[in-house]
């Protein structure tokens, strides 16, 4: 067989059928077909080995790169098909009330057009550029780049070859206590996080989350507290500060430094609370007005400054950051694998050095995105939350009935919203909303899993942050952390859950969007890590860091 065969077409419009094509032809490969793979055949061989004597050292370091990378993509060839399961809600309701539908005709009533949800679907499911250029859209807001959704990366494994589960579906406890977060996340924006202990609506909404049945975020006793809420999941997510020192201290940043004082909004900027507003989103149709914005900018010191960080960074960002001040530590930060450690002769620097580590917090920012695209378009469809709050809306009104779970209807947070707003609708961050692609997972939370796990690999994660510092109340100076030791695992797992949860703050996000999208990140990385070092000349036992979960790992 000429294995070119199975190569996906160079038509762009058919990438979807190409690739499924591609996957059914090689998954039929017998054994012996797969150890044929293994070698360089004769007729592989560099043309140019011949004139060059036969045995040049450019002809063998050719076939070594060539085994490489061969050696790799049987490796990935091998990997077991993984199952991709959706939550059902898609195929439960006839009206799309809990899948995305930004973008396209609704109705008065806020719900999508059939027949333009099924354009939509059909477009997904071929992949032509044609299908998606025939999607009627309700609003000159156009849907997040689709097609990424089936693009090819050359190092890691295939963004469809990750798994996640479900996401909670739409009428589910587990469902409600998320949008009660939510909403609790949006009446609160304006609290400083120094002030968490001592405030009376984050006790309240402390005690509401509480009371819910399938809640699962952070607890202590049992019970979510000021100390645990709107937290990561991890140990290092609960000690100290609620902000990671990441995206406090100073960034070195060549011949400057970068002090992180950022522009923010100024207290009570929400959005989308009217019912037409909302619906004029979910058609596509661009705000009239944007964010007011504070004169002064502040280091980040309440949800509303971490939603509007969030809401203006680049992919990679907060990590290109982290990367830096860990580099500034200086030889003591780095993982005890880093092979250049006990050398007299030789320094880190292409491999296990500052352009090592920088290149990959990159590198993996954009895998991580692709594969939550896949999942995002091809497998879930979630609902966004501002979506699901209109349900909520109609529903509490008397407007339209929808299968919300009593919990959330019981909730403190239902009452506190309208005391504010006059409708149950979720307070937006954003003068746009969400993005106009679905939410599970979060692409936030995947380029933060992956990029924190890169820089775990590289750095001594037991490592104590020196001078650890705290916003000031008004987020106009750091002041002396006196608490308990910061170390540098526990700051990045609680940087990757702060650049996560803050979408949720800002009310675009879900929590599982975000825990889920950190797991898929780092399996992300973790994948681009095994296939790096098969290229490193160095002697080394391979990366070993923490996961997420938990499990020390050697990579």
């Amino acid at each position: 067989m000429d294995h070119r065969d199975l190569l996906p077409s160079a038509d762009a419009g058919s990438a979807l059928p190409a690739r499924r094509t591609f996957i059914a032809q090689v998954g039929g490969l017998s054994a012996a077909a797969l150890a044929g793979l293994t070698s360089v055949p004769a007729t592989a061989q560099d043309p140019n080995e011949e004139s060059e004597g036969g045995s040049s050292a450019g002809a063998r370091r050719r076939r070594e790169a060539f085994q490489v990378r061969q050696r790799a993509a049987l490796d990935h060839l091998r990997q077991p098909l993984l199952p991709h399961a959706d939550n059902g809600d898609e195929a439960r309701y006839a009206n799309r009330a809990g899948s995305f539908t930004k973008c396209l005709p609704h109705s008065d009533a806020g719900d999508v057009d059939a027949a333009a949800y099924q354009r939509y679907l059909h477009a997904l499911a071929t992949g032509q550029a044609a299908d998606f250029e025939a999607i009627p859209m309700g609003g000159a807001m156009k849907l997040a780049n689709p097609r990424a959704a089936v693009a090819f990366d050359l190092e890691g494994l295939d963004s469809h070859d990750f798994h996640m589960p479900p996401a909670p579906a739409f009428a589910s406890a587990w469902q409600a206590s998320e949008m009660a977060e939510l909403y609790w996340q949006a009446l609160t924006r304006d609290v400083a996080f120094a002030d968490y202990d001592s405030d009376p609506l984050i006790a309240r909404a402390a005690a509401d989350l509480s009371r819910f049945s399938d809640f699962r975020g952070p607890k202590e006793g049992g019970r979510v507290t000021p100390g645990t809420l709107f937290r990561g999941d991890t140990p290092g997510d609960r000690v100290g500060p609620y902000l990671s020192q990441f995206l406090w201290k100073n960034v070195p940043f060549g011949a400057t430094t970068i002090v992180q004082r950022y522009r923010t909004t100024v207290p009570g900027d929400d959005f989308m609370t009217s019912f037409a507003d909302c619906l004029a989103r979910q058609r596509g149709i661009p705000p009239a007005a944007g964010n007011a914005f504070d004169a002064t900018p502040r280091y980040i010191r309440n949800g509303r400054d971490l939603a509007e960080w969030d809401h203006r960074d680049f992919t990679y960002q907060g990590f290109l950051s982290a990367a830096l001040i860990l580099l500034s530590f200086g030889p003591a930060a780095l993982d005890a694998a880093n092979p250049y450690l006990a050398s007299v002769a030789q320094g880190a620097f292409s491999t296990f050095g500052g352009p090592h580590v920088l290149d990959l917090v990159a590198r993996v920012a954009n895998a991580a995105l692709r594969a939550a695209w896949f999942q995002k378009w091809l497998v879930h469809r979630r609902v966004r939350p501002e979506a699901f709050g209109a349900r909520v809306h109609r529903h509490v009104t008397g407007a339209a009935p929808s299968p919300i779970h009593t919990e959330l209807l019981d909730s403190a947070a239902l009452d506190a919203v309208f005391d504010v707003h006059g409708t149950y609708l979720l307070p937006m961050a954003y003068p746009e909303g969400c993005p106009t692609h679905p939410s599970y997972p979060a692409g936030h939370a995947t380029i933060a899993g992956a990029g924190v796990t890169v820089l775990k690999a590289f750095f001594r994660e037991s490592f104590v942050i020196p001078s650890p510092v705290v916003a000031s109340p008004d987020g106009l100076s750091l002041l002396p952390h006196s608490g308990p030791a910061l170390t540098v695992g526990g700051e990045l797992d609680k940087l990757a859950a702060n650049v996560a949860l803050g979408r949720d703050t800002a009310g675009v996000h879900w929590r599982t969007d975000g825990i889920e999208g950190l797991e898929l990140g780092e399996a992300v990385a973790i994948a681009a890590l095994r296939d790096l070092k098969t290229t490193l000349p160095e002697e080394f036992d391979g990366f070993t860091l923490t996961r997420f979960d938990g499990t020390a790992i050697r990579v």
